[in-house]
């Protein structure tokens, strides 16, 4: 399996599997892991940089920097790095103005 450009979940993974939707794709969890950890471990970018091309990872992972906004598809958006997911959350990696 190719793992470059992706983070690869060692250790703990006696919790259990939670499923949310990322872009419309439904991903999978685990119970506690936060909402920057799930998309990241599930093999995306959190979102797309606004001055360039580059893919985004969060900067702080504490909360304090602002660099890991999703979306939910309701509309208000959330902080990646300290929201816990949860089954069934549905999530976008960009603002609800460009969702078609």
């Amino acid at each position: 399996m190719n793992t470059a450009g992706r983070i690869v979940r060692l250790a703990e993974r006696d919790r259990a599997e939670v499923h949310f939707f990322l872009d419309g794709e439904m991903r999978a969890a685990l119970a506690g892991d936060t909402v920057l950890t799930a998309t990241l471990a599930s093999g995306h970018a959190l979102r797309w940089s606004e001055f360039g091309p580059e893919r985004r990872a969060g900067f702080c992972l504490m909360g304090a920097c602002q660099d890991c906004w999703l979306w939910q598809e309701e509309g208000p958006r959330l902080r990646a790095c300290s929201t816990p997911v949860t089954e069934g959350m549905r999530l976008r990696t960009t603002p609800p103005e460009s969702w078609p």
